[in-house]
């Protein structure tokens, strides 16, 4: 390992900090600071504001109903992964790393092209079954879950594969079942690595803007979440809620950070 002299240490520990500090702590800081330029009474004007109380309200619920669905899927196919041999295991793998790659705004366009109640593969026997997925909540879970995805998967693959199978091995041998093996040997295993996934999953589907603007249709009081109500009070000259409402997005992203630094060191001892 080659030994830096002090001065170049210091240049690259003031570089970093520059850098995080120009890119991400001015920004959020203003934000912040524009938030309470005319008081407390400000914030609180913007959450009895209807407009703003059910853009958070299908926030909630789209995020809510993405982590949970990512939690199932994700464990499964991470389980998927790291246990059992398949043809396409490859791909799979390559395929769960794609919302990483790719722009959420493909994202929804890919999914409206597909699930549109006129002119996609499935969206005209979706709503002959009486299911809107475009322009409604079942498409906005379904780019959330999408985005995600990855999340909670690359958290327990790692502690899959560090953990091996003897204890699971050991348990079938007394004639334990699958699903027994897995809620009394696998899941407390690796449930610090689900809690952390469902954090980070939480606190992007929280902030989701681009795939979820195209399959909304960002109806004020429908389909319209805090984010697509930020550019919209934003555009609409009303910049002091918009800075209200990104703050309230910035409070919880802060809550979730803070959960996890507090869980990471217990999963590590």
């Amino acid at each position: 390992m080659v030994e830096l002299s002090t001065p170049v240490r210091w240049g690259l520990r003031l570089l970093a900090i520059g850098y995080v500090f120009f890119l991400i702590a001015w920004p959020v800081g203003l934000v912040v600071k524009h938030t309470f330029t005319g008081g407390l009474g400000v914030l609180a004007d913007t959450l009895t504001d209807e407009s703003v109380a059910g853009a958070l309200r299908l926030t909630a619920m789209v995020a809510t109903w993405a982590v949970l669905i990512n939690l199932v899927f994700g464990v499964t196919i991470s389980v998927l992964l790291v246990r059992y041999e398949f043809p396409g295991k490859r791909v799979l793998s390559a395929l769960i790393d794609l919302p990483l790659s790719v722009s959420p705004v493909v994202v929804g366009l890919a999914l409206l092209l597909v699930y549109n109640g006129r002119t996609g593969w499935f969206g005209p026997t979706a709503e002959g079954a009486g299911l809107t997925v475009i322009f409604d909540s079942p498409g906005m879970v379904m780019a959330t879950c999408f985005v995600a995805l990855p999340l909670v998967i690359r958290e327990v693959v790692p502690v899959l594969v560090e953990i091996g199978d003897d204890q699971e091995q050991a348990a079938r041998s007394l004639g334990a079942g699958a699903v027994q093996t897995f809620r009394r040997i696998t899941l407390p295993s690796i449930k610090w690595a689900v809690v952390y996934g469902v954090v980070l999953s939480l606190a992007r589907s929280l902030g989701e803007f681009g795939a979820v603007k195209i399959v909304s249709g960002n109806i004020t009081g429908r389909t319209q979440t805090a984010t697509l109500l930020v550019e919209a009070k934003y555009q609409n000259f009303q910049q002091e809620t918009a800075y209200a409402t990104s703050f309230l997005l910035i409070l919880v992203s802060i809550a979730c950070l803070v959960v996890v630094a507090f869980l990471r060191p217990r999963a590590a001892r």
